[in-house]
């Protein structure tokens, strides 16, 4: 969850080294990797993307694209048009914000905030309906069929009651005993929670009854893959949208020029 705002040159340079010596294939079907927890992945269409979305939250809804964006004065709200990358609607935070994850419940849009401590509720037509506090930072979000499930950039997920926005169970998400730290914009997909880690080319699957990480696809190379670039250590992979009527799923990045459909094996 990169802030151009907050992060240091140095850790930039540190990320850049770590992505240099990245072990992954870098292929769109990662059939060479041996590591267990391999998730291996196809992609299959590539779209349009607006390379000035500065991506936080990606989420279908009844067939519907919606995308959350960040960075202050620029944090949007955003319903797509999924062939085009158009914005069809849009509502844009007040400038004090630093728009973060979206979910859908209920006929009802929420948005975290960075470090406000806001949660934004809106209809579908992004008319505002209430406000939430939350006592941590908000990075990712989306919800199973009881709770909103949210992340605060740390290795700690954290079940919600939608109504209130109280604390109903956390958990700890870890792979091979060891903290996964830095979990960012989350999706659930059939039972399990797929997170971006933030600063890397890794989406974790974790089982949700224990927080244990159950898969790992790394999208090392994608865009070069693609015929695509990005110019910003800051564009880094984040968003990721299942589509429930498809059985599609779709990912992104931050200013990234196209989403991509990707099929895990």
């Amino acid at each position: 969850m990169y802030r151009k705002q907050a992060t240091s040159f140095l850790l930039s340079l540190v990320i850049f080294a770590s992505a240099c010596n990245h072990s992954g294939s870098g292929s769109d079907d990662q059939t060479a990797n041996t590591d267990p927890l391999a998730l291996h992945y196809k992609v299959i269409r590539k779209y349009p993307h607006d390379t000035t979305a500065f991506t936080q939250g990606l989420e279908f809804y009844k067939g519907v694209l919606y995308e959350g964006t960040g960075e202050y004065g620029e944090s949007q709200v955003r319903k797509l048009d999924l062939n085009t990358g158009k914005v069809l609607q849009k509502v844009t935070l007040d400038k004090q914000y630093f728009g973060e994850g979206i979910t859908i419940w209920g006929d009802k849009v929420y948005q975290l905030t960075w470090q406000s401590h806001v949660v934004f509720q809106y209809d579908l037509s992004f008319k505002l309906l209430k406000t939430f506090k939350l006592p941590t930072e908000g990075w990712g979000m989306t919800h199973d069929s009881v709770h909103l499930i949210v992340s605060d950039g740390s290795s700690k997920i954290y079940f919600r009651d939608p109504a209130t926005m109280d604390s109903v169970r956390i958990i700890n998400v870890s792979e091979n005993g060891g903290l996964v730290n830095n979990l960012n914009e989350l999706e659930y997909i059939n039972g399990f929670l797929y997170a971006n880690i933030w600063q890397t080319d890794y989406i974790v699957k974790i089982d949700p009854a224990t927080g244990n990480v159950v898969g790992k696809a790394d999208f090392a190379n994608l865009l070069k893959n693609q015929g695509e670039t990005v110019y910003d250590l800051n564009d880094v992979l984040n968003g990721i949208a299942y589509d429930a009527q498809t059985g599609k799923t779709y990912i992104t990045g931050k200013d990234w020029p196209v989403l991509l459909e990707v099929q895990f094996q």
